[in-house]
């Protein structure tokens, strides 16, 4: 008895039914999870276990001829951040470490509360080409308000001498920090980030 050949329609809804699972399957799995927060270089897990930053002097030497405009702080989840904002680009290289601070150029320790203090200096000027200081804090000796922070005590201007500006920075006690700098969209900075405890 002679059959005719099975039509192709039946095989056709069978292959697209599948090639419609497997898409959908896919997609599933490729559908992006939701973004993390954008971190800094370096940035930290949950648990703060990878904040093995170190409590050694940091160095970036490269001068900046762009003023310093303010300087801020915020209390994060691992750490407390001071960032001092430059009024235009490029970045400013950096000294930072533990010590003593001292006014530059006039001499004079610096006093600040907490157990360490951490000397920041910012390879950019606080004047303008004319000499005219342009950051002027209204209490040199509390440039921020760390009131409250777990890391921070307080946050000091030093003063500016030839190109480099000197804060210092009172905190808990010795603990690792970094230090980098930014500049893109959201403006030129200089950050130091202090942990809140050793990891």
């Amino acid at each position: 008895m002679f059959r005719s050949p099975a039509s192709p329609r039946p095989l056709r809804r069978v292959l697209l039914t599948a090639i419609g699972i497997l898409a959908a399957l896919a997609a599933t799995a490729c559908e992006p999870l939701a973004p993390l927060p954008p971190a800094p270089p370096g940035g930290t897990a949950p648990d703060c276990r990878d904040v093995a930053w170190g409590s050694t002097a940091k160095h970036a030497s490269r001068l900046s001829p762009a003023e310093i405009a303010r300087v801020r702080t915020s209390s994060q989840r691992c750490f407390d951040r001071m960032v001092i904002d430059l009024r235009s680009t490029p970045a400013a290289g950096w000294h930072v470490r533990y010590g003593t601070v001292y006014r530059p150029a006039v001499g004079g320790r610096v006093p600040l509360r907490g157990g360490a203090a951490l000397e920041v200096v910012a390879l950019a000027p606080a004047y303008g080409s004319s000499g005219t200081s342009l950051f002027r804090p209204r209490n040199p000796s509390e440039v921020a308000d760390v009131a409250g922070y777990r890391t921070f005590r307080q946050v000091a201007f030093a003063g500016s001498f030839e190109g480099e500006t000197t804060f210092g920075l009172g905190v808990r006690t010795r603990l690792p920090f970094r230090v980098f700098a930014v500049s893109g969209p959201s403006g030129t900075k200089l950050v130091v980030d202090v942990a809140h405890r050793w990891p």
